[in-house]
């Protein structure tokens, strides 16, 4: 059994960590949450303790301050908390730091998304070859568990596509990942999670398509999907986090990521970046201020943490999967649905971080119990499937499947530039 869970982060998916991690601390033993700015952990702890959310009262819940950069301070937090899972919901350029801490202290590492550097964006593909998979020897070595992308997309959509492969499908064709908010948090403009890793993501578009890697245009290829629950939304080729593991762990022609996005959306992301505020290159201001205008606009945004209180609506994420079963043809939907409202009244949460947060504990969990403690570095999609999607559906995410759902058309990709 492992015990005792550092969480390293005290943003919006942090907020639903703590939470969720109070709520099943009988499991998972003492909480610590550490971030540079322990006011912010406070603050959820704050919000744990209004929600009556701490399960078993005779473990500690409390906060540290730290600078996840600084490994030698990891190294001993990790230490003097007796932290034995460290869950990281920190901004991805603290995640090599953390695993390194991980892999002194011979603490189970987990993650939410991909490694980076903040003077490279959209780093050509297989991006996790650049940094955490270096590691994987030095895990396996050691006994480490490092368990990487385990929030939604990644996360989940990865352990659905291991349960196509393991019970839907003898072959697979394409898989889409669909992800759409059909919610609205009532603010002019806002992202809903980081702002300045958000919009890093829409530089380049990678995207895994007969079994090779296609360059295309941001926010050049859109498709309309009739989505369970919240309707017909538009989606977009997107490149994102779990194709650079998918493409290499399952056993498909074509794996793509698609994001839902408004016409509003777009437009006011158009100016940002035609004016140059979503560039991550430091700039030197009149007053010899060299800054990067990303972080201007960053802290100009909205927090995401702040939407939760009036958001409305829900999300819809999913996988369009299309193979042969029996040598029939077939084609599922494996998806999810979210209400912001709920996610509220439950944990002071939009669903973002909702659907972010909440898989990375029910993983916990699995370690804390053996079942996923795999003691090498995996990607979720190497793990199985099946008790992560039954605990997911205890914990407010429960996984739905349509056969024969509407049909997603995608158009035919052309490769502007190929790896």
């Amino acid at each position: 059994m492992r015990k005792n869970v550092l969480i390293v982060g005290a943003g919006g998916v942090g907020h639903v960590v703590a939470h969720k991690c109070a709520m099943n601390n009988d499991i998972l033993g003492d909480i610590c949450i550490a971030s540079l700015t322990q006011q912010k952990c406070d603050a959820i702890i704050e919000s744990i303790l209004r929600k009556n959310h701490v399960k078993d009262s005779s473990k500690k819940l409390y906060s540290r301050e730290v600078d996840a950069l600084n490994i030698p301070a990891l190294v001993q937090l990790i230490q003097e908390t007796k932290s034995e899972i460290v869950i990281n919901v920190g901004q991805s350029y603290i995640n090599m730091s953390v695993l390194e801490a991980c892999i002194q202290t011979g603490a189970v590492y987990m993650d939410t998304a991909i490694h980076e550097e903040p003077d490279k964006v959209c780093e050509n593909p297989p991006w996790y070859a650049n940094y955490e998979w270096k590691r994987k020897e030095r895990c396996a070595e050691n006994g480490i568990t490092a368990i990487l992308g385990i929030g939604f997309d990644p996360g989940v959509v990865n352990a659905w596509c291991a349960l196509a492969q393991k019970e839907y499908f003898d072959t697979i064709d394409t898989i889409d990942i669909l992800d759409v908010n059909a919610g609205s948090h009532g603010k002019y403009f806002a992202t809903n999670f980081d702002p300045e890793i958000n919009f890093r993501e829409f530089k380049k578009v990678w995207t895994w398509v007969d079994r090779k890697w296609v360059l295309q245009k941001v926010h050049s290829i859109r498709v309309d999907y009739d989505f369970p629950v919240v309707g017909s939304c538009p989606v977009y080729l997107t490149g994102h986090d779990e194709l650079h593991s998918l493409s290499k762990n399952i056993d498909a022609n074509s794996i793509r990521f698609w994001m839902g996005f408004g016409d509003h959306y777009l437009n006011v992301f158009s100016v940002l970046t035609n004016i140059g505020l979503t560039s991550e290159v430091p700039i030197k201001i009149a007053e010899g201020v060299e800054i990067a205008p990303i972080k201007v606009l960053k802290a100009l945004l909205p927090d995401p943490a702040s939407l939760a209180p009036g958001y409305t609506g829900k999300t819809c994420i999913g996988n369009f999967i299309r193979g042969t079963k029996d040598n029939k043809p077939r084609q599922i939907f494996i998806y999810n649905t979210c209400d912001h409202a709920e996610c509220y009244q439950e944990v002071e949460s939009q669903a973002i971080s909702y659907t972010a947060g909440v898989p990375a504990v029910a993983a916990a969990i699995l370690v804390a119990r053996g079942d996923w403690d795999a003691k090498k570095m995996v990607n979720v999609e190497e793990l199985d499937p099946t008790p992560f999607i039954k605990l997911l559906d205890t914990m407010g995410l429960p996984t739905e499947v349509l056969e024969a759902p509407a049909t997603f058309e995608a158009p035919v990709i052309k490769s502007l530039e190929t790896v």
